[in-house]
Order: structure tokens, then C-alpha cells, then sequence
């Protein structure tokens, strides 16, 4: 599993460009059945891919928490809104709470969380890939596909399915009125 999330970005870096381009496509003329189709890859790539063998996202990047999120997990924790802001988080450039470092403070060592029942709702939609309206998210899938190779095969598998015009049954799509 290390050598993929080791290839990972490269493999990413080299397809950032066309995979740009097909989501701009994708963005401006989404096919009526594509969170359909999305769910149904996202279900079947997370049938045969195991968080726990790989937790990338968990040493590599924060979530964002929420007001929900902080006060889920400080009333877990016992402890004021606060003092959870001012020991795990920091804001970030966007404005968003995120965590003071990587990797994830709630990461065992085995790759799990320690706080998994209660874990920020970020960590819970990620990779995001079976998203309602997902063609609105590209520049945040063009980011996690560097990160998690589960959403890069989710992505691979989406172009080949619905691919740039047509669908699965082998009809035409329009993007931008062309084919």
C-alpha cells in the first residue's frame, strides 16, 4: 500500500491536467444520472478498499471542522468549545477550523481514529466521491485524488464510465452542446 500512496502524487500530477479539463467539462454539462453513477462507483471501489490500510488522508491533511463538529467532540472530551479550539486547532487561510498538525492527533498508530464515532463530518464524506450534485465539487476531488487512491480509481472509473460524451448504455452526452 505505501508504494501507491508513495506514486500517488505523481500519478495525479500526471493526469491534473485532462482530469481538469474533463471536470470543467463535466461541471458546466453534468449527465442527469451522474450521482447515481457516482455512488454506484464510490460503493464498489469502498467494497474492495480498506481505509485502515492506507488513512493518507489522516497523516497528510485536515479536515475542516464545523461549530457542530467542535462541540460533538468537545462534549465527547468533556471539555469546553474553547479549550478544544485552543489545544487541537488552528484557522486556517480560508478562515476554517483545521487541525494544528499532521499527522491527525486522533491517528493510532494501527490507522485508526480515536474519535471515529464522533470524527468531524469532513472525515465522514471523505472522499466526497458519492456526493449529491458531485460536479460542483471538481477542485476538491482534483485535490483528494493526490491523496487518496480510492478516489483516484473512483475518478479513473468515472471517465471510462460516463467518459467524455457518453454513458454507460453507449448513448451520446452533450457537454457544452458538442459531443
Amino acid at each position: 500500500m505505501q508504494d501507491i500512496i508513495d506514486g500517488l502524487p505523481k500519478k495525479a500530477k500526471d493526469k491534473h491536467k485532462d482530469n481538469k479539463k474533463y471536470f470543467t467539462k463535466l461541471k458546466n454539462r453534468p449527465p442527469k444520472n451522474l450521482d447515481t453513477v457516482m455512488v454506484e462507483l464510490h460503493d464498489a471501489e469502498f467494497e474492495k478498499t480498506d481505509c485502515l490500510e492506507c488513512a493518507n488522508c489522516c497523516k497528510t491533511t485536515s479536515p475542516i471542522f464545523t461549530t457542530k463538529d467542535i462541540t460533538r467532540i468537545s462534549k465527547h472530551f468533556r471539555i469546553k468549545d474553547q479549550r478544544f479550539i485552543e489545544t487541537y486547532l488552528a484557522v486556517d487561510s480560508d478562515n476554517f477550523f483545521v487541525l494544528k498538525t499532521a499527522p491527525c492527533t486522533f491517528l493510532a498508530d494501527d490507522n485508526t481514529c480515536s474519535i471515529y464515532e464522533v470524527r468531524p463530518k469532513a472525515c465522514q464524506e471523505f472522499p466526497h466521491t458519492n456526493r449529491r450534485d458531485f460536479h460542483k465539487i471538481s477542485e476538491l476531488t482534483l485535490n483528494n485524488v493526490a491523496i487518496c487512491p480510492a478516489a483516484f480509481n473512483i475518478v479513473e472509473a468515472m471517465k471510462k464510465t460516463i467518459g467524455l460524451g457518453k454513458n454507460p448504455k453507449g448513448q451520446k452526452y452533450k457537454f457544452n452542446g458538442r459531443d
